[in-house]
């Protein structure tokens, strides 16, 4: 009998994961994650996917970049930066169908952090389901690879510990997620460390992103979203997650890319 009940917990939960929380309109996309989510600063001290991701928004929807510098798990919440999101959620609900992508694990693993991989996954748990009782869906997405080559010559898989227990919340929960770390690490391996030392925020930063490398990226997690949620929705989300499709089709291949001329990316696409 009790483990009927647990069992079916285990299902309620998924399905009210898996279920999203549908507004009037189309998805709006509010972005959570430490500096490799975040704006390419002035200063030169961050710079993520997420810019890159809102640009390939199409037919109404948008999105707002939240990244934080330096930001864990633990950092966002106290720091008041979740608190921001969830007020966006309440603001844009109705009008709406919103979304929360959730990827951190750059700043939980190091030591000063003091975060053990159980909190680590307390903590991302915690945050869906703030996500879903606010009112959203939340997407759990692994830490984007960093672009450091190890002696073996692939990429290093410094982020494995953090993408695996990325994966198993969401898998545990029902929650939708992306493997941002798996195809960014692939890719990564296939056009090689020349190349993806292009991507650099700083010549000697290999986890923070140009704004060159915020497109090729950002392009990567809406395509991710596209084929990983999209089929589950009742709608077709990648009416609204459109990638380029020369940029697409040059990951998808594993062929290296520099994209230019694409202006000024926003962090800020949904109405004040």
């Amino acid at each position: 009998m009790v483990q009927n009940f647990k069992l079916l917990l285990v299902g309620l939960a998924s399905t009210i994961f898996a279920s999203p929380i549908y507004g009037a309109g189309p998805p709006a996309f509010l972005l959570a994650g430490d500096s490799t989510t975040a704006i390419q600063n002035a200063a030169k001290t961050g710079g993520g996917w997420g810019n890159g991701f809102i640009s390939t928004l199409q037919n109404g929807a948008g999105g707002i970049n939240y990244g934080h510098n330096g930001a864990t798990t633990v950092s966002f919440v106290s720091g008041g930066d979740w608190a921001n999101v969830l007020a966006s959620v309440a603001k844009y609900k109705s009008a709406y169908t919103t979304f929360v992508t959730i990827q951190f694990g750059h700043n939980d693993q190091k030591a000063k952090a003091n975060i053990s991989v159980a909190e680590y996954m307390t903590n991302l748990q915690n945050m869906a389901e703030d996500v879903v009782a606010a009112g959203a869906t939340p997407i759990l997405v692994t830490p984007i690879s960093r672009r450091k080559f190890s002696s073996s010559g692939g990429v290093a898989q410094d982020l494995a510990v953090q993408a695996n227990a990325t994966i198993s919340v969401a898998q545990s929960i029902g929650a939708f997620y992306i493997d941002l770390n798996r195809a960014s690490t692939d890719y990564i391996n296939d056009i090689g460390a020349t190349n993806a030392e292009t991507y650099n925020l700083t010549p000697t930063d290999f986890t923070h992103m140009n704004p060159a490398a915020s497109v090729v990226f950002g392009n990567m997690v809406s395509e991710l979203i596209g084929k990983s949620v999209g089929s589950a929705l009742g709608f077709d989300i990648k009416t609204y997650t459109t990638p380029n499709a020369t940029i697409a089709k040059d990951i998808a291949s594993g062929t290296y890319i520099f994209p230019s001329g694409f202006g000024t990316l926003s962090s800020n696409t949904l109405p004040a």
